[in-house]
């Protein structure tokens, strides 16, 4: 059985606007779900990355942009897991720094295949790396 591969060109900018616009229906069964407490977070999210990032670089050096697709719908999956899109989870405003590197990294990944993309602006791969970084301080010191 094969599987069918999107052959839509995703770019930087539409997987912004879509890791931005989670559906709202989704806000209301997050909001009844049961959360992990606010402190293993930065654990999970450094170790999302941590197994998300040797992906990306392997898409990146394969000049796979399908990768990014699968990547975007990961992402959005753990970052409703955890409501910090839907605002369902306010306790995590304490680490800025996880939930600005999960979300930042499909558009960092693809501004690396386009770096001339509108949403590639010069300090985004910067302040990713700095927070991803962060993020795994903090995890470390849970």
């Amino acid at each position: 059985m094969q599987l069918h591969r999107p052959t839509t060109r995703l770019s930087p900018s539409s997987l912004l606007r879509t890791l931005v616009f989670v559906p709202l229906v989704l806000a209301a069964s997050l909001a009844a779900a049961q959360q992990e407490p606010p402190s293993a977070f930065p654990l999970d999210a450094a170790g999302y990355l941590n197994e998300e990032l040797p992906r990306m670089e392997a898409a990146i050096a394969a000049r796979d942009r399908s990768f990014f697709h699968g990547a975007m719908v990961r992402t959005v999956q753990f970052s409703e897991r955890w409501g910090f899109k839907v605002k369902a989870n306010p306790d995590l405003a304490a680490y800025p720094m996880c939930t600005s590197a999960v979300m930042d990294y499909v558009v960092v990944g693809m501004c690396r295949l386009t770096p001339g993309d509108e949403a590639c602006e010069p300090g985004l791969a910067p302040r990713f790396d700095a927070n991803v970084q962060r993020c795994r301080e903090v995890a470390a010191r849970k």
